[in-house]
Order: structure tokens, then sequence, then C-alpha cells
């Protein structure tokens, strides 16, 4: 019986535990990334003063019970949402 040189699976698994060690001792730091869309978002995230008048019109109609809604246009907003028109 010919007995041929180190085993190649040993060898393969040597090399993959020290690149394992290597990459453990680098300190790896978490990253964030926020897109331009999402910054402007932000910023436009803050409620101006026509949206509040909007609101609170919105509101005064409500509890005056003179609020009515246009259930086609709601219908077809939900239709456009869920398959993806917008």
């Amino acid at each position: 019986m010919k007995i041929q040189g180190p085993n190649p699976l040993i060898n393969t698994y040597r090399n993959q535990q020290q690149k394992q060690a290597v990459n453990k001792n680098k300190h790896q730091q978490d990253e964030l990334k926020i897109s331009q869309e999402a910054k402007e978002l932000q910023k436009n995230g803050t409620n101006s003063l026509e949206r509040d008048k909007y609101v609170a019109e919105i509101k005064k109609m409500v509890q005056a019970d003179e609020y009515e809604i246009n259930h086609n246009k709601v219908a077809e907003k939900m239709i456009d949402f869920w398959t993806k028109r917008v």
C-alpha cells in the first residue's frame, strides 16, 4: 500500500480555519444608509399650516356629522393601491 502525501481535504479545512480567524480579528462596524428620498420625506414629515387647517376642517365636519364619504373614490384608491397602479 502506497501512502500519498497529506490529504488535500485537511489542507482545505486548515485554510478555511485560518481565514475565519483573520476575519474575527477585523472589527466590523454597523452602517446605516438613508436614501435621499427618505431624507426628503423626513424633512416633509412636519405638518404644514395648510395640512393642519385641512385636518381641523375635516375633524369639525366629522364631529358635526356633516362629512360625506365618496365611496367610489375610496374604492378606486383601494384598487389602485392593491394593484400598484399609483
